[in-house]
């Protein structure tokens, strides 16, 4: 069955070097860069897993990018049509970066916008991203942003499903939110606010399947089949270790094939 990778990101030297990511590496075994990663050995990792697209995303924090949309656009060029690419944003410069959304997805075909609010310190009710949630609808693509606490060494405050992502969602009843990481701790408000607002989606990226909350998986198995797409975090988690206990969540036919495709592509419509 193909699989659509939600979340994930090609790394350049400065992404996967960055001091923050130290307690990543330290879990996961994650070795720095001492060059740029080839694309081959990304699509390599996809494919391992039968994925068939993996959605890479740029980075930007308020120091700068440390993966700029024009990197993603050429790792997506080299890759065969296995990437696609989703934009980041400077949230410091807001016209500039509605500007440069509207290049990303008109010129070059990105897919979605990614934001992460820890890396700012800034949580998605901010003003400073209400300009590119308005840019976002006009243009037909998803927001993605993460939820839950941080893994890297930052506050996690901003990643409250409640009240952030439910006074965004009741603010831009038109946009798409798709919220990666669950939420945990907070999976059951994430829950609940998928529930609430139609346009509102859970990725799994950053866990294993077998490391999805109980109440997680009764979600998906149930009436949130629809909401729940898969991801993998890579290069922290590769797809094929993220997807290796699947089977033990006991997903039917349908469930399965909506998670792990059939909602991204309708979500991103790809």
């Amino acid at each position: 069955m193909p699989v659509i990778d939600a979340w994930m990101q090609h790394p350049t030297p400065r992404h996967a070097n960055h001091e923050m990511f130290e307690s990543l590496r330290r879990w996961t075994g994650m070795e720095t860069l001492d060059k740029p990663l080839p694309v081959e050995v990304t699509v390599a990792a996809l494919e391992a897993a039968d994925v068939e697209i993996g959605l890479a995303a740029a980075w930007y924090g308020p120091q700068g990018a440390l993966i700029d949309n024009d990197e993603v656009a050429a790792f997506v060029e080299q890759s065969g049509g296995r990437l696609r690419a989703v934009a980041g944003a400077d949230l410091a410069r807001p016209m500039a970066a509605v500007r440069e959304l509207r290049r990303a997805v008109e010129e070059s075909g990105f897919v979605a916008l990614r934001v992460i609010p820890w890396l700012w310190e800034l949580p998605p009710t901010d003003r400073l991203y209400y300009p590119l949630y308005a840019a976002c609808v006009d243009l037909g693509v998803p927001f993605c942003t993460q939820v839950g606490h941080t893994g890297p060494l930052r506050p996690s405050e901003t990643g409250r499903p409640i009240p952030y992502i439910d006074q965004v969602a009741l603010d831009f009843p038109e946009l798409t939110i798709v919220c990666g990481h669950i939420g945990y701790p907070w999976t059951t408000e994430m829950i609940a606010v998928a529930d609430k607002h139609a346009n509102v989606f859970i990725d799994t990226s950053a866990y294993t399947a077998r490391r999805y909350p109980p109440e997680l998986v009764e979600y998906l198995r149930g009436r949130g089949r629809r909401k729940v797409l898969f991801g993998s975090n890579y290069p922290m988690i590769t797809p094929s270790r993220a997807l290796e206990h699947l089977d033990a969540l006991n997903l039917d036919e349908e469930t399965r094939e909506l998670f792990l495709h059939g909602n991204a592509r309708r979500v991103f419509a790809l």
